[in-house]
């Protein structure tokens, strides 16, 4: 199948910091691709500029920034407004066609529909970061990138949130997400894409990080990427001979 997202040679800079270093890899339509790593690694950055929230030193990004939906950690939304009224706020700083057909869908979409007129400040962490994502998807965009989407959720709110998510990609939507919860790569995702110190380790299934890690299948994921991890920085320690 056609990428429909495809990132080439990306590298950002902070001063002498290279917090990306030639990044590239592309994406399909109805994938769920795992951004997974240590502090420090650069996955909200890599997000960020896939989203177009921040441009790249170099390299470039085959969407325009407007076709990648954004749903950053902290929830981009106004807690004084409604549901409905953060849906058509977005919509309109989106340009999007029929700002109230937009609404309509997002609110059937995301099964917000009974909380529509509830000021979002008074909503649970799992509804706030339903409106969240549904901000992201405003747009109808083929890509919706997130950053760490099920922090702070309780395992009943998470479990609901990555029922959506998986129904989204299921009808066609790309998702890559950013996560420190392993466990939500090993069961969700299709692709997991592996960053340490800014550089890309790995892109390939659960299953075969699994195995690079040295875990049988149906093993600890989070266990071998530390142990994927580890070898990968004893082989550049090694002394050349």
């Amino acid at each position: 199948m056609n990428a429909v997202l495809s990132v080439s040679a990306i590298a950002k800079r902070f001063g002498g910091l290279d917090a990306l270093r030639e990044i590239s890899f592309e994406v399909r339509a109805g994938e769920l691709v795992a951004v997974i790593g240590p502090n420090g690694a650069g996955k909200t950055t890599l997000l960020s500029i896939i989203a177009g929230v921040q441009p790249p030193s170099a390299g470039t990004v085959s969407r325009a920034p407007g076709d990648v939906g954004w749903a950053p950690q902290a929830p981009a939304v106004y807690s004084r407004l409604s549901v409905a009224e953060n849906l058509e706020l977005f919509a309109r700083l989106e340009k999007v066609a029929d700002p109230s057909a937009a609404v309509e869908r997002m609110l059937e979409q995301t099964g917000l529909r009974d909380r529509a007129d509830e000021r979002v400040g008074r909503l649970s962490g799992g509804n706030r970061q339903r409106v969240n994502v549904a901000l992201g998807l405003i747009g109808d965009p083929s890509v919706l990138a997130l950053d760490e989407p099920s922090a702070s959720l309780d395992p009943g709110q998470r479990e609901r949130l990555w029922s959506f998510l998986s129904a989204l990609a299921l009808g066609g939507t790309t998702v890559i997400f950013s996560t420190h919860n392993v466990a939500e790569a090993q069961r969700y995702a299709d692709r997991v894409i592996v960053l340490a110190d800014g550089r890309l380790l790995f892109d390939d299934s659960p299953a075969a990080l699994l195995a690079r890690g040295g875990e049988s299948e149906g093993g600890d994921l989070e266990r071998a990427l530390v142990r994927f991890i580890e070898e990968g920085a004893r082989a550049e320690d090694a002394p050349v001979r």
